[in-house]
């Protein structure tokens, strides 16, 4: 990319030419895009300068990053997603009550890009950023970003793969188009509007629209959206998860809600990291989306997540971090802003990332729970209809809240771990996984990283220390080899000895208080998973009435709640 020199101050600016390149795309005459300056892929450095002069709030912390703020909008907005139903691809796609795929016609859509383009078009300034996503290059596709803000060109520079100078000269037409008008608001009397608020994809002109948010996630989870579309239907599994991967070439992909330990777990310093949050699982093995890492750094710690805490350096987008207005350092403890405080930084700002973001197929899943109920063993082996089961689930529970009178934990479910980015149906993610997963061998385990001893406010979390020595016993293939139990209700495999964790909490009644108290919880904790699992009901349309079948035999077998409230744990011996 050339420069030029346009001031006394010696700032450096694109050259024309990347003005003309985006007036010539297809894209741009189809949208009516006319932006008075374009600035295209520029460095770090210079995005930095565009910021701190041009938005304010924006700041560079002590450690170099660049501190900035999103509005009003702290985090996603789920309710305020549309997808386009068009007839070309309607039969593939979820929809109805429970799906996140909130239904938008061609007509709105369209409305909503030229409100988008004429904001645009006001600027004094747009930037515009070409790269890529999979690091597989023959599943590689080219994602261009247009916003009015620096942070937010900055953010996607972090989080797409960048393109060397060669690759941008000959970029040619994007596959996916961003138009993010964050700054500027939806029309809420719009058809299919709720609000200011409108995040907008269509299949069919292979475009997003976003107004009335600037929260940098949303591009991020855009992209994610259509990679849950594009890849399924070319036989390529995509997935929320963390991804790292041993000295013996051994991957393992982990899922797991917020709070689960998905990005502490997965962030091992024995093992190179892949990725922290978007993997494609392909006939060749698994793949990063991104070229980035987007980690929450609520309480961040430098003991504890020591390289997520290094990582946060020059290039970094601190988002809605509170920090010292005189040294500028952080307060990672703060929720003065939002609880939801974010970092985007390169994924080789990770000291042990693997780049290429590839490897071979995966020898382990994992599905993590922080499990507030006390019911779930630390670790248990999945057969694979449970596998399907439980990823379909996405189960995690939280702690009870602040309310007077709240003493219980909230069971939270979100469909394979990822339930607001889901194009397809939760049945084909997971009948995708278990054919891969029997195609190579792959053993899935469930990990409760919650409480152990009885539910939140009678036992106690599970020591992160003895989780890792789980972790390890799968890595070592310890775990292969031992004597496994199966509990009631789940009819999970669990193993009855792992070295560096105390045998008795593997069998969670053993530890618990009351043996009948538990059997209490772990039946009703089964009534929820078969509750939940009542939104997939309309399965058998995408996977065949056999697979859907198959699925429920991996769910657990609740028993009457009056009879496990009567008889205590001697109930379960009728199973």
């Amino acid at each position: 990319m050339r420069f030029t020199n346009t001031n006394q101050q010696d700032t450096a600016v694109p050259a024309p030419s990347d003005m003309q390149f985006v007036l010539d795309s297809k894209y741009t005459k189809e949208s009516g895009l006319q932006p008075r300056v374009v600035f295209r892929n520029l460095t770090t450095p210079q995005l930095y300068e565009m910021a701190l002069a041009h938005e304010p709030g924006t700041h560079i912390t002590s450690t170099g990053a660049l501190a900035t703020l999103s509005g009003e909008k702290t985090g996603r907005s789920p309710k305020d997603k549309r997808v386009v139903r068009d007839p070309e691809t309607e039969k593939d796609l979820w929809w109805g009550p429970y799906s996140p795929n909130y239904v938008m016609d061609d007509r709105t859509f369209l409305t909503n890009r030229e409100r988008a383009i004429d904001y645009l078009n006001t600027l004094d300034r747009v930037y515009v950023v070409d790269a890529f996503v999979n690091w597989d290059p023959e599943s590689r596709l080219k994602v261009r970003v247009v916003t009015s803000r620096a942070y937010h060109a900055l953010f996607m520079s972090n989080m797409l793969i960048k393109p060397t100078e060669e690759e941008l000269k000959t970029f040619g037409e994007p596959d996916f188009v961003i138009y993010n008008a964050g700054a500027f608001p939806a029309n809420k009397y719009t058809q299919f509007m709720t609000s200011q608020t409108s995040i907008d994809l269509s299949l069919k002109h292979k475009e997003m629209v976003i107004l009335g948010t600037m929260y940098a996630g949303e591009m991020k989870k855009g992209v994610f959206t259509l990679m849950h579309y594009l890849m399924p239907m070319q036989g390529k599994l995509s997935l929320h998860s963390g991804c790292n991967v041993g000295v013996k070439d051994d991957v393992t992909m982990f899922f797991g809600l917020s709070g689960t330990g998905k990005t502490t777990l997965s962030a091992d310093p024995k093992r190179p990291l892949i990725g922290d949050d978007e993997h494609v699982w392909s006939e060749k093995g698994v793949f990063n989306i991104e070229g980035g890492c987007y980690a929450k750094c609520i309480g961040l710690k430098a003991t504890t997540e020591p390289e997520i805490w290094n990582a946060i350096k020059f290039g970094t987008v601190l988002e809605n971090v509170d920090y010292n207005p005189v040294t500028r350092q952080v307060d990672y403890e703060s929720e003065r802003l939002t609880e939801n405080t974010r970092a985007s930084y390169p994924i080789e700002f990770m000291q042990n990332a693997r780049i290429p973001c590839v490897g071979p197929h995966p020898k382990n899943v994992i599905l993590l729970a922080c499990d507030a109920f006390g019911a779930l063993p630390p670790v248990s082996r999945l057969t694979l209809e449970q596998a399907m089961y439980h990823f379909i689930s996405g189960y995690t529970a939280k702690v009870a809240g602040t309310e007077m009178g709240v003493t219980e934990p909230s069971a939270t479910f979100s469909a394979c771990f990822g339930s607001a980015f889901l194009m397809l149906h939760p049945y084909k993610y997971a009948t995708m996984l278990a054919e891969k997963m029997k195609a190579h061998g792959t053993t899935a385990w469930l990990i409760n990283t919650g409480w152990t001893g009885g539910k939140y406010g009678v036992g106690k979390r599970i020591s992160l220390k003895h989780t890792r020595a789980i972790i390890d016993a799968i890595h070592s293939g310890e775990l292969d080899k031992a004597e496994y139990v199966t509990t009631p209700i789940f009819g999970l495999q669990v193993p009855k000895t792992i070295s560096g964790v105390p045998a008795e909490i593997l069998s969670p009644e053993n530890v618990w208080p009351s043996k009948d108290e538990f059997a209490v919880c772990l039946n009703s904790l089964g009534h929820m998973f078969i509750k939940n699992f009542e939104h997939f009901n309309d399965g058998e349309q995408f996977v065949g009435k056999e697979m859907a079948a198959r699925i429920l035999t991996g769910g657990p077998t609740p028993m009457a709640k009056e009879d496990v409230e009567k008889k205590g744990f001697t109930a379960f011996k009728k199973q």
